[in-house]
């Protein structure tokens, strides 16, 4: 068995941002952009999430599943499009739901889950 490796590792929150577990990569926390328009901040969350993979030598296309939380789903409208551009197709499954969050200003954030191929 291969070691679980934890990147980003955050002690006053107690989380890593990047959990790598054999094949499969957890990334949590991805937002960026707060208090500017949901569009950009969909974009930067994206940002972030590419940035992550990036690190461990993976891209966008790794993703599998994704939880996208709005502060309002009505926002949901945004992030079809958003998906198109960003993943060429290889669509990862995802689901949406609204929540509350920590912070004023923030009204999206992506949690997701990439796989590693051998």
């Amino acid at each position: 068995m291969r070691e679980i490796i934890r990147t980003e590792i955050d002690e006053e929150w107690a989380h890593s941002a990047i959990v790598e577990a054999g094949n499969h990569v957890y990334i949590s926390y991805c937002m960026k952009n707060e208090g500017q328009s949901i569009e950009n901040q969909i974009n930067g969350a994206f940002d972030v999430l590419s940035e992550r993979l990036e690190k461990i030598g993976l891209t966008l296309k790794a993703v599998v599943q994704m939880d996208c939380l709005f502060r309002d789903i009505k926002d949901l409208s945004f992030l079809g499009e958003i998906i198109k551009e960003r993943f060429e197709g290889k669509y990862p499954a995802r689901k949406a739901c609204e929540t509350k969050f920590i912070r004023d200003g923030i009204d999206f954030q992506i949690d997701a889950v990439a796989f590693r191929e051998n």
